[in-house]
């Protein structure tokens, strides 16, 4: 950790910054219910729903942040073993001090991995479950974050994402170029978009939620 300090670009450079760290569940994520994200309790058990097939096995959260669908992951009992993934030392920091505060979570099925999304440190085919919760815009190369994703999954492995939406399908034709105008800067996709880059990094079965911006998509591995 303190030797490896290849850089980032500043949207994911951003989340290493102690403070962003700090403030991500103390006001930053509560945030997200205005782009139409239902809230960490209904994203986990809409998460849960697809993540079925995976249950008693590893599950990886990448890009998990300060742990926040980490711990709970752990903590429902669902799966072998939670690994907490994140590029940013100081999310992990956070992630570590949430974890000790709880006092509920067992350290034995739960491990911290400071690591690029890119370049996982799995075997493939050794996960069965992948869950990246609002990550995909913050990623600088999203096609080889899925590759990497697809590679360690196993066969009939689920992997499930959430994100903004540059626009969705409900919103009117006439209000879409002033919104693309807006997120113009933004790493956000269309949902057409979410489905190809799914399908051509080799996931299958792609389905969707929708609601208003907020996206949670799911895709296995064939």
């Amino acid at each position: 950790m303190k030797t490896y300090n290849e850089a980032m670009p500043i949207g994911t450079e951003l989340f290493r910054s102690p403070l962003i760290s700090f403030l991500y569940e103390r006001g930053w994520r509560q945030n997200f219910s205005r782009s139409g994200f239902p809230g960490p309790d209904e994203e986990f058990r809409m998460a849960q729903e697809y993540f079925k097939p995976a249950e008693g096995g590893l599950l990886v959260d990448v890009s998990c942040g300060s742990g926040l669908f980490s711990r709970k992951f752990a903590k429902s009992g669902t799966y072998s073993e939670v690994v907490a993934l994140d590029f940013s030392e100081n999310m992990l920091r956070q992630c570590y001090d949430f974890i000790k505060a709880d006092g509920t979570i067992s350290e034995e099925n739960l491990a911290l991995v400071r690591a690029d999304v890119s370049r996982l440190p799995f075997a493939s085919g050794s996960v069965d479950a992948v869950h990246a919760g609002a990550a995909l815009h913050c990623w600088p190369a999203p096609s080889n974050a899925i590759s990497e994703i697809c590679r360690v999954l196993r066969s009939g492995g689920v992997f499930v994402g959430t994100t903004f939406l540059r626009y969705s399908s409900s919103m009117p034709a006439i209000a879409r170029p002033l919104r693309q105008q807006f997120m113009a800067r933004s790493n956000y996709y269309i949902e057409e978009e979410i489905e190809d880059l799914c399908m051509s990094c080799g996931l299958t079965n792609y389905t969707k939620n929708v609601q208003r911006s907020f996206i949670m998509f799911s895709a296995q591995k064939p």
